[in-house]
């Protein structure tokens, strides 16, 4: 947590949430969202981590290139490299020994899934077929992640993503503008940049 990258992406990410989350876009904002995660992602090839964990951060970044800039074809595209970046850590959990989740926890994630896919995703007007599709991906690394042994970064990190991808489905598609979805903009970066620092540490100190 003391390498002049990470201190870099931090504070870049802590731009990001005072001065970017809620603005419209712009160049800076791309760039600063961009780069808080893509510096992440450099961590990872320069420590040799697994190949999927650097592609994952990655993906990441690009998704978050796209979901920064305006239109719905770069929303999609956004969503596209996400759920690409969710399979590469659902490979990296795999391949770290993922089992079986235990049965709670699966239960409530699959609660939350559910109220995804049945309550939010009919929301997305045009986009219900690809925002089900990401929320399965999603659900998919995170039951990996839960049934992963002694990995507690890893199962922290991948909840706190749900978290933030569940937040932003509401800000997206179910809140109306206003003070409500302001705070929700805020909280998405509060949850989602943690979480892909907990992921990171996680894989190279599992």
């Amino acid at each position: 947590m003391t390498d002049p990258l990470f201190l870099i992406a931090a504070a870049l990410a802590v731009l990001y949430l005072l001065r970017f989350a809620a603005a419209a876009a712009s160049w800076p904002k791309t760039a600063v969202k961009t780069l808080s995660v893509a510096l992440l992602a450099a961590i990872a090839l320069r420590a040799g981590a697994p190949l999927s964990l650097s592609l994952g951060l990655m993906l990441g970044a690009l998704g978050d290139f796209c979901l920064s800039r305006p239109g719905r074809g770069m929303f999609l595209a956004g969503m596209a490299g996400f759920a690409a970046g969710h399979l590469a850590y659902l490979a990296l959990f795999l391949g770290l020994g993922a089992g079986a989740p235990p049965l709670l926890p699966a239960l409530a994630l699959l609660l939350v899934v559910g109220a995804a896919v049945l309550w939010i995703a009919p929301r997305a007007e045009g986009m219900v077929a690809p925002v089900r599709g990401y929320i399965v991906v999603i659900a998919a690394m995170t039951l990996a992640a839960l049934g992963l042994p002694g990995a507690p970064r890893l199962v922290f990190g991948a909840l706190v993503f749900v978290a933030s991808d569940f937040v932003l489905a509401l800000l997206l598609f179910v809140l109306a503008p206003g003070r409500g979805a302001r705070a929700a903009a805020f909280l998405v970066w509060a949850l989602y940049w943690p979480a892909q620092a907990l992921i990171l540490a996680g894989g190279l100190l599992p």
